[in-house]
């Protein structure tokens, strides 16, 4: 069988994203499928991979599934490049809703420019004490859909996001799904600059847009950004994070950033067998 697929990137994250309201692969069979078609280098690669299918309460939800195979409640960057999928496929208008393991989320979509407004973040944790690698480290945690960590450095640059950022994720303080990790430097009270270790990929990825949201949320909280904060990722764009918040709630959030289209094609039989 041959299956259509579109591949976007949402700010360097590449997805395949599958139009499966009309299903094609067997629920049993997703994760399996899902690992072997983000492969890099063998079949089409990818961090993660889309289905939209129906949905009676939103315009339609999805399955979201990490390179590894793992499914994830929520991606920022995902959800846009569903978003835009959708809007370009005709499922939906400009102004779209749609379910995630995570809750209902909602978008819209001008251009390539989408602005996505998460589900609302919850576990908040400020400046927990950890000891990482034989350091104890100021480790500050939110979930944005996904748990997220976030520690502030000087040096961006020098950092080892991967070794570092994979001792983070297997930390016994977030046993048993483990956590994304992400690095941040403050460069003024409106601009960060982000690298993120995603728990799925197990690898730095070029943008991560939850990890981009708690990144901005937990500087916020600790007094050293305003709404709104650009954020600048690791692949070089400049995303936006709009929120209201009022002691450690949390009334409103939305991701703004460009989705970008990269090809279409049909996935063939010996590309997942």
């Amino acid at each position: 069988m041959k299956i259509p697929f579109m591949k976007m990137s949402g700010s360097g994250n590449d997805f395949i994203l599958i139009d499966h309201r009309k299903p094609m692969v067997q629920p049993e069979r997703m994760k399996e499928f899902a690992q072997k078609v983000c492969r890099r280098r063998v079949s089409v690669g990818a961090d993660g991979l889309i289905f939209i299918e129906p949905s009676a309460r939103a315009d339609f939800t999805w399955r979201f599934f990490n390179a590894d195979g793992s499914e994830a409640e929520m991606c920022g960057n995902g959800g846009r490049c569903a978003a835009r999928f959708a809007f370009l496929k005709g499922i939906t208008g400009p102004s779209l809703t749609f379910e995630t393991l995570a809750g209902r989320l909602s978008a819209e979509v001008s251009g390539k420019r989408v602005k996505l407004e998460m589900t609302k973040p919850h576990s908040l944790t400020l400046d927990q004490r950890l000891l990482i690698e034989g350091k104890e480290e100021a480790i500050s945690s939110l979930n944005t859909g996904v748990p997220h960590a976030v520690l502030f450095v000087e040096d961006l640059e020098t950092i080892d996001v991967v070794r570092l950022g994979r001792a983070i994720r297997y930390h016994a303080r977030f046993a048993p799904h483990g956590t994304n990790a992400n690095f941040v430097r403050v460069e003024d009270e409106s601009l960060l600059s982000v690298r993120t270790y995603e728990r799925g990929v197990e690898d730095e990825t070029l943008a991560c847009g939850t990890g981009t949201v708690a990144s901005a949320l937990i500087s916020a909280f600790q007094g050293k950004v305003k709404s709104p904060v650009a954020v600048k990722t690791r692949g070089g764009e400049v995303l936006t994070v709009h929120f209201e918040i009022q002691g450690k709630d949390v009334k409103k959030v939305l991701f703004e950033g460009e989705v970008h289209v990269i090809y279409e094609g049909e996935i063939w039989e010996e590309a997942y067998e």
